[in-house]
């Protein structure tokens, strides 16, 4: 297990939030505790402090978080310079625009609180693609619905970065 400064990492914590979480805004894909375990191993732990920037705005890269503990916010700058907000909160994920368009990010995103954060880089999606093919999928259907709640809710829509 990795110590941060959030304390012990704790993969099942992460499955715990996404049982918990009750909003529209949840990552919550169908997998049994046997395919979890799996697909927990594809991912990386990331302890972020309240204030650290985790994505920025038009940047390339595709990682996605998935998030066990606290609280991300996300900003978008519009045309006029004004800047919109949304909070994602635990057992929810951040990054499935990018993910999946492989375009520039559309927001920032930001820890509010101190957050405990499992990533998932496009190489490790790869990976678990090839060796556990049905895991994956439901993995991408997860946050496909994820990104579909969002663009269906027009203040949630800045979420998709």
């Amino acid at each position: 297990m990795n110590q941060s400064p959030t304390g012990s990492f704790d993969f099942h914590a992460l499955v715990r939030a996404t049982t918990h979480n009750d909003t529209g805004d949840v990552f919550r894909p169908a997998l049994a505790s046997s395919q979890w375990d799996v697909f927990g191993t594809y991912l990386q732990p990331l302890a972020a402090r309240a204030g650290q920037v985790l994505i920025e705005q038009n940047a390339t890269d595709r990682t996605v978080y998935l998030i066990e503990d606290g609280t991300l916010t996300v900003h978008f700058e519009d045309t006029t310079g004004k800047i919109r907000l949304a909070k994602v909160e635990a057992g929810s994920a951040v990054g499935e625009g990018a993910f999946f368009s492989r375009q520039p990010r559309n927001a920032t995103v930001q820890a509010a609180t101190t957050c405990r954060l499992w990533t998932l880089t496009p190489m490790r999606f790869a990976e678990l693609s090839n060796r556990q093919p049905g895991i994956a999928l439901e993995v991408a259907m997860a946050l496909g619905a994820l990104v579909s709640r969002r663009l269906a809710n027009r203040p949630r829509r800045v979420a998709v970065t």
